[in-house]
């Protein structure tokens, strides 16, 4: 291109970039979504401003996240950062190494998710940052939870909730009671499972009129998955089918995967496996392709459990071994805790001795490393339903135990401050 045409054609200044933005903004929420993301591309070939380019990779970043291209949405975070560390502003930083830690949660890589929480949170930034924290403590909260550690994922959910409500962040608010509802389900406190999902629902009625429609479709998710955990399957079948309308009027990938797991489990919760496994072959589809390798487990588990209603052990062995796979390959401990436990079962129906007493011995270790005991009664927790109750550590013990002994501290807190010589 010579001068003359150089002239004509300058680079985006900084007013420009932020009509241009704007307009993509604009675009997207009116589900204009290919229109929006072609807007932004050209800005980011073309601006010359640096907060401009920072604050349309972020936009890319969230559009590429509703629609489960968390690659694309890793690569644009990686260029955010480049760009926050040019910058040499805090905030920035801060903003950017989120979006760093939300992109490896959503490829399931969770140990850098919280590699990179604990890198925002070190950072001494202002305002804007702090508000942030919020946000890192969710995002480190799920990356918790998907290696199964509950304590700290809880703890993280409590912060996460303090900021909330420090900030008056009512969308913050009902993003992390989606995730204590999820929490909740993998401890098997239904109740509660369903307690704060109901609560992120209140939320999107009493504030969210000038919000996106994902609000609502994430709590009628995670309330229909409390339901079927409840044994309510209809009115489990009708908070997904809502979910699932509105994740389809906005191309919203990786919810429609959820939903059609979880139609997938209600079928099969009926016995109904012929409609189940259609359902999870769609389900692992769309998975395998946004790269959600929980969402797969998870799925493998739940046609393992239809191949034993069917009497398939070998086929129910064959999808158990896919779980275990996927579940090592992330460190979520749950996971792994179900696949043997469903294997155990297998082997204890056929009198595989040698088989079955390597998958207790493998079922006890990972219950010894999740910590999932009360620390009172010393039973497990989260091998059936019952209502648990969290210390302000954000240790967890069955509910009737804190009520039956009462205590004035957490006994494993206490426990683990004792000096050997002193025990």
């Amino acid at each position: 291109m010579n001068i003359f045409m150089r002239r004509l054609a300058p680079e985006m200044g900084q007013d420009q970039t932020k009509q241009q933005i704007e307009k993509g903004l604009r675009l997207y929420q009116s589900n204009q979504t290919d229109k929006a993301l072609h807007v932004w591309t050209k800005v980011l070939e073309k601006t010359s401003d640096p907060g401009g380019k920072f604050r349309v990779l972020g936009c890319l970043i969230t559009a590429h996240s509703e629609m489960g291209k968390y690659k694309d949405m890793l690569k644009y975070a990686l260029d955010q950062i480049d760009t926050a560390r040019e910058m040499e502003d805090p905030d920035y930083l801060t903003e950017g190494y989120l979006n760093l830690a939300r992109s490896n949660e959503k490829l399931c890589d969770f140990q850098k998710t919280v590699s990179y929480c604990k890198t925002c949170l070190n950072m001494q930034g202002t305002t804007v940052s702090l508000q942030l924290n919020g946000q890192v403590c969710l995002s480190m909260g799920n990356a918790f939870l998907g290696l199964s550690v509950f304590q700290k994922a809880l703890e993280s959910y409590e912060k996460a909730l303090r900021y909330a409500h420090n900030n008056d962040d009512k969308m913050l608010e009902c993003r992390v009671c989606c995730s204590l509802g999820n929490i909740y389900v993998q401890l098997k406190d239904y109740e509660k499972a369903l307690f704060f999902p109901c609560k992120a629902a209140e939320l999107v009625n009493d504030y969210g009129k000038g919000w996106s429609l994902k609000y609502r479709a994430m709590s009628q998710y995670h309330m229909s998955v409390a339901y079927r955990k409840l044994e309510r399957l209809p009115d489990a079948m009708e908070c997904c089918e809502e979910s699932m309308k509105i994740a389809l009027q906005h191309g919203d990938r990786p919810l429609q995967a959820l939903c059609l797991l979880n139609f997938a489990d209600i079928h099969r919760c009926r016995r109904d496996t012929d409609k189940a496994f259609p359902r999870y072959e769609s389900a692992l589809g769309i998975m395998t392709e946004i790269g959600n390798r929980l969402g797969q487990a998870h799925v493998y588990l739940g046609v393992a459990k239809c191949w034993l209603l069917q009497k398939e052990f070998d086929k129910a062995l064959d999808s158990l071994q896919r779980a275990q796979e996927l579940a090592d390959g992330m460190g979520n401990k749950l996971c792994t805790l179900k696949v043997h436990c469903l294997s155990e079962g297998i082997y204890r129906s056929r009198g595989q001795q040698e088989e079955l007493r390597e998958q207790v011995v493998k079922f006890l270790q990972c219950v010894e490393e999740l910590e999932l005991y009360c620390g009172m009664c010393g039973e497990s927790i989260g091998d059936r339903d019952q209502k648990l109750q969290a210390l302000p550590c954000s240790h967890i013990f069955h509910l009737k135990c804190l009520q039956t002994n009462g205590t004035k501290g957490c006994p494993k807190c206490f426990k683990s401050s004792m000096k050997p010589g002193f025990v």
